[in-house]
Formats: structure tokens, sequence, C-alpha cells
């Protein structure tokens, strides 16, 4: 990746975490002081939630930076790896904040029933806040999702995932308060603790995607079969027999085992690795490091 595509992928996560993070500082604040004072306990929750986003927003800011860093002795490719631990970060601050968003909620249902506790009405403005919410978390969503799909940032995917599950927080959290404004108390807390088992689903999927690059899992086929293409047109080559790529961030590192004739010299063989690794390179944008292993395979090529 040239140095211009590379700070313009910079700008742009720059671009998507400053907003994110605005953006849930201020629905935070709306949404916990209207829970509180519109005696909404979804809403609350729902603010809670955004509170637990700002937290791990600022987090995220920080490791995206101690990924630019430099390669060094320690880190010859980088630190790039940083993005997919932002990731599992977010994981982990959404799974957190969904058993505690769950707990609440079901205390509060308890005390409805079990204890025969009386709900204050909920104050109307709470479910317009509510709405907004879904309309502004809708927006963010697309736009932090188109840029980590463009810019191929595992991090910046995750705060989109995110965003998606708190359109769903948003939506529970408004069907919740006008059950309530309706005259039924209970559906409020109840939706409260839905919105946690959705917040808990995405959080799963978070961690899944993020450990996945973190453990070198290998590459989808899609992948390796677009590796494989590109190298299979290479003269010389018999065959491509194991295909490995390890993430960096947004870069793969590629092992690549191919067959190559016999006869050939050792010259000759480093010479087929060289065009492999050029061409790969070259075709393959992400692409920021290709190891090539030759061995002596049945088949004779034209040279």
């Amino acid at each position: 990746m040239n140095p211009e595509l590379l700070l313009d992928r910079q700008k742009r996560t720059d671009r998507a975490v400053s907003t994110g993070l605005f953006s849930n500082i201020l629905l935070a604040a709306v949404k916990v002081v209207a829970g509180i004072f519109g005696h909404s306990q979804a809403l609350l929750a729902d603010g809670i939630n955004s509170t637990s986003d700002v937290a791990y927003y600022i987090a995220v800011k920080i490791f995206f930076k101690l990924a630019r860093k430099p390669a060094d002795r320690e880190h010859p490719y980088g630190h790039h790896q940083m993005e997919s631990i932002a990731a599992l970060m977010v994981g982990a601050f959404v799974l957190t904040t969904a058993v505690a968003v769950f707990w609440d909620s079901v205390n509060k249902v308890y005390d409805l029933f079990a204890v025969n506790g009386q709900n204050q009405p909920i104050a109307f403005y709470a479910l317009w806040i509510a709405l907004a919410t879904v309309g502004i978390k809708i927006w963010l969503f697309i736009y932090t999702r188109n840029i980590g799909r463009e810019i191929k940032n595992a991090g910046v995917l995750a705060l989109a995932y995110d965003h998606r599950n708190d359109i769903f927080s948003a939506v529970g959290a408004s069907i919740g308060i006008t059950m309530g404004l309706l005259g039924y108390s209970w559906v409020d807390p109840l939706a409260g603790a839905v919105v946690a088992v959705v917040i808990l689903r995405t959080g799963i999927e978070i961690v899944k995607e993020s450990s996945d690059d973190l453990m070198d899992t290998v590459p989808a086929a899609a992948l390796e079969e677009q590796i494989k293409s590109v190298v299979k047109e290479i003269p010389d080559v018999c065959d491509v027999e194991d295909v490995h790529a390890h993430r960096f961030g947004p870069f793969l590192v590629l092992n690549i085992t191919v067959g190559i004739d016999g006869s050939l010299t050792v010259a000759k063989g480093d010479e087929i690795a060289t065009r492999i690794e050029d061409r790969l390179c070259a075709e393959m944008e992400l692409v920021k490091k290709v190891y090539v292993h030759y061995h002596p395979a049945g088949c004779r090529r034209p040279r």
C-alpha cells in the first residue's frame, strides 16, 4: 500500500472513530438523564450501553494510534495487529455491558412482580429520544461499515457492528417505552433484557472475528482461490500445493508452496519465486510480504 493510500486510510479511520465517539457522548448523556428522570428502564439500559461505548471508543483511539508505529526489530511487520486487539477489546466491552444490562433488567421485572413494586409513569419525551437514537444509529452504522469495508479495518468494522447493535437496542427501548406509556409497565424492563441479549450476540460475533485474525485462521476459500489463480498463471509453476495467509491489521503475509520442474537450477527456481512475489504484491493490494517455498514436481513446462 503506497504512502498516500495509507495516509488516507488513517484519516478515514480517525473520522469513523471520532464521529462515533462524539455521537455516543451526546447520546449517553441524553439517554441516561432521560431514562432516570423519565422513569424508563429500557432507555436507561440503552444509555448505559452508550456510556460503555464512550469508554471503549477512547481506548480504541489509543490502540489505533499504537497500530501506526513503524516496524522495529521485535515487530518486523509493524504493529497493525493492534487493530485486531482493539476489535477484541470492543467485543469484551460489549459482552460485559450485555451481562450488566440483562441483570439489571431482570431485577427490575422481579421487583414489579415478586415484590409488587410500582413503576412511576414514563415521560413521553423518553419515546422521542429512543426513536431519535434509532435514526442516528442507522446513519452511524452505514457510515462506519462502509469505511471499515473499504479500508479493511477489523476495528472499524467492530465499531460498525456495535452501531448495528445499538439500532436493535434503541428499537427495543422504543417498544418498551411505548408499552409502558400504554399501561404495561412490565414491558419496559423486559425490553431492556431483550436488548441485552441482542448486545450479547453482537459481542460474541466481534470477539470471534477478531480472535480469528489474531490466531492466524486459515484464509477463506475465496481468498485462497484468488491467490492460486494468480500464481498458476506464472510460467514454470506446475502446481500450487499450499497457501497460508497471516493477517497483520489490514495486510496479508503469504506463505506459499509451489511445485516446479525438478530439472531446473536453483537460480531458476529463485527467479520463479521472485516472479511469484512480485505478481502477488502487484495484483493484491493488501499483500505486504510473500514467502515462496518450491520443490521438484512431476512436470515440465516450456521455458
